[in-house]
């Protein structure tokens, strides 16, 4: 399995993880807030599970590869690594923390290529930590979430003598610009959607800066100000960077590179302002400044300001485009001989939230469906666990970055899954489970933290129950999936992560598909169009719901085919919110179809007014809405 995970870049409100978290002792001081984005270089590497060890081969960004490094997957091994401080010291401290809370076996994680800058305020040790959490999490399926290894990888890198801030595991979020919110131990992680593409240069001053200096000078501030310069430290890192970084927020969702150059030199300035006076001989920052007010760049540039503890350890601009970009780069390298890395925030929407319809009857599974919901029908995975089919199609959705997911339930079907997701069970049962099932009953719990119900009184369809999500979807692209069908992957990439990545590729409407047999089709959606990449993705130029053979031997066969395939709906889409003006326009003037409101007919004419896409998924498809699939799915799906 190959990971890649990104340094980060605090663009606004550095040092306010830590003096945000002074509110556990002076609740006076203000919250902290930063803004933080993911470099475009990072570490990469290929990991495997390993029966008895932590193996980690690692090469620096210039190129040298380390000698390996291994030690026991044992705690007391682990710990003593972590607390030497050593360069492998963050690895074995993420794995000690790992272990403390899993039962997993070892790693062999070979970081084959690293091209980002070590000790430059761009959190390469925070990289590697991400990195160890995220390869258990992988290797292991642990079920964490992006928010969950962020925390492992902090834990991990604090078991050690480093120090590091709260922000500096954002770098988990990759590449989507996020801000963080610190209040005492509490932190609150919300992405920003960039309305344009946004450039930004980051250059390696090549001088140096003592950060645990100025940490420990500006940490004297902290909790209670006693003097008027220990006062400036907390107003700049209170009220003032706290309004810096709102508006800059509101700059970036708007796409505003002026605006955010504007504020970067804002943001500057104060700090010299406020901050210099704390820690002079390492804030005064003369190479930065140099940088900062090079003459030459200021055509190109909107703004610059230091990074990270800031000093003179590396600087970022905001240039006004592509081109810009380029120029100031060369200058720099050309006149000031320091290095320089591209920044580039995409404009697009991210799929954030996925949608479940539940409320069906299950007809072709009665009477067994009058009992128990056919979404609740148990299913073994791949590790033995039973489990109902509803939890793991919840968990397709959560392990491929999914994080909200709604399911849509009939009214009294609602305390039926809020019973399974969100409530423990009695303690008298509860008393009756192993150490590992106590402790499966809380992943439980932690996973219903991600769901929200819409309720669907009148079943009206599978294109009305979509439709009852509208509000909660709030104009935002989200993954579809469906309540009665399960999802294995053929290679290391899950189903849905598939479809949310060729979604980030074309940037519209997607729908998973499978080849399917003549004499199966009549039960399935139907697609055909032209290859943009043969036998993977597809230019959809029609939908057609339960085709007969004869017709989709005339109208829907797909070139490249067997004269008796063709590629039917997986049941998994990535659709923009537009579809739900069409699903409004059949329900208004009560456009039915078999009696119901059917979605299909609704993505043939988004595809009409919007580009639609399908891709073959690396993957089967489990339906188990009828009784013979249902048995089947019960043998295959635990060895698929």
């Amino acid at each position: 399995m190959k990971i890649f995970v990104p340094g980060r870049i605090c663009l606004f409100g550095e040092h306010t993880d830590w003096a945000g978290g002074y509110r556990r002792i002076n609740a006076d001081l203000e919250k902290g807030y930063a803004i933080i984005a993911s470099t475009n270089q990072g570490l990469y590497a290929e990991v495997n599970p390993h029966p008895t060890k932590l193996i980690l081969r690692t090469t620096l960004s210039d190129g040298t590869r380390m000698e390996p490094f291994e030690v026991p997957m044992e705690s007391e091994a682990l710990l003593a690594e972590a607390q030497k401080g050593s360069f492998f010291s963050y690895a074995a401290g993420v794995a000690y923390q790992i272990l403390t809370h899993y039962q997993v076996h070892g790693l062999e994680i070979d970081n084959y290529l690293t091209d980002l800058p070590a000790r430059k305020g761009l959190s390469s040790s925070a990289a590697t930590c991400v990195l160890v959490a995220r390869a258990f999490n992988r290797i292991y399926d642990l079920k964490m979430t992006v928010r969950g290894e962020m925390e492992y990888a902090y834990i991990g890198e604090i078991t050690t003598p480093s120090r590091c801030g709260r922000m500096d595991q954002g770098c988990a979020y990759g590449n989507r610009p996020i801000m963080m919110t610190f209040d005492g131990d509490r932190i609150d992680v919300e992405e920003i959607n960039v309305s344009k593409d946004l450039y930004f240069v980051i250059v390696d001053l090549g001088a140096g800066k003592d950060t645990r200096q100025i940490l420990n000078r500006l940490n004297h501030c902290y909790p209670f100000a006693e003097n008027e310069m220990q006062k400036n430290v907390q107003k700049y890192l209170g009220p003032i960077s706290t309004g810096i970084t709102h508006e800059a927020y509101k700059a970036l969702h708007q796409g505003d590179a002026v605006d955010i150059g504007k504020l970067m030199k804002k943001a500057q300035a104060e700090f010299d302002k406020h901050l210099q006076p704390a820690c002079p001989s390492q804030l005064t920052a003369p190479v930065l400044h140099k940088v900062l007010n090079y003459a030459p760049i200021q055509p190109y540039i909107l703004g610059g300001k230091g990074v990270g503890s800031q000093g003179d350890g590396t600087a970022q601009f905001i240039v006004k485009d592509q081109e810009s970009q380029q120029k100031a780069i060369e200058i720099i390298e050309r006149d000031l001989k320091m290095s320089c890395l591209k920044l580039v925030i995409q404009a697009g929407r991210r799929v954030r939230k996925a949608v479940i319809p539940t409320a069906g009857f299950g007809t072709r599974l009665f009477p067994a469906s009058k009992a128990i919901k056919k979404e609740l029908f148990p299913i073994i995975d791949k590790s033995g666990k039973p489990k109902p089919v509803i939890m793991a199609i919840v968990e397709e959705a959560i392990n491929a970055g999914i994080e909200e997911v709604c399911l849509v339930v009939q009214s009294r079907d609602r305390e039926l899954f809020e019973r399974f997701f969100k409530t423990p069970p009695p303690i008298e049962n509860f008393n009756k489970l192993s150490k590992e099932d106590r402790e499966y009953s809380q992943y439980l719990m932690d996973l219903g933290q991600w769901i929200s119900f819409v309720t669907q009184d009148v079943q009206e369809g599978f294109g009305h129950a979509v439709f009852c999500t509208r509000e909660w979807v709030n104009d935002e692209p989200f993954l579809l999936m469906l309540g009665d069908h399960l999802y294995a992957s053929d290679n290391e990439v899950s189903c849905a992560r598939q479809i949310l990545d060729i979604y980030g590729r074309v940037e519209h409407s997607v729908v998973g598909l499978k080849a399917t047999p003549a004499d199966q089709i009549h039960n399935f959606g139907c697609v055909t169009g032209t290859w943009q990449e043969s036998d993977s993705i597809l230019s959809i130029t029609e939908f057609y719901e339960k085709p007969d053979v004869e017709y989709a031997q005339q109208h829907l066969h797909v070139e490249g085919m067997g004269e008796d395939s063709f590629l039917t709906i997986f049941g998994m889409y990535v659709l923009v919110p537009e579809i739900f003006d069409y699903l409004e326009e059949n329900i208004t003037h009560s456009l039915r179809e078999r009696g119901e409101f059917q979605l299909t007919s609704c993505l043939d004419k988004l595809r009409k007014e919007h580009n639609f896409s399908g891709y073959v998924v690396k993957g089967r498809c489990f339906d188990i809405g009828v009784p013979e699939a249902y048995r089947q799915a019960m043998i295959d799906y635990r060895n698929a």
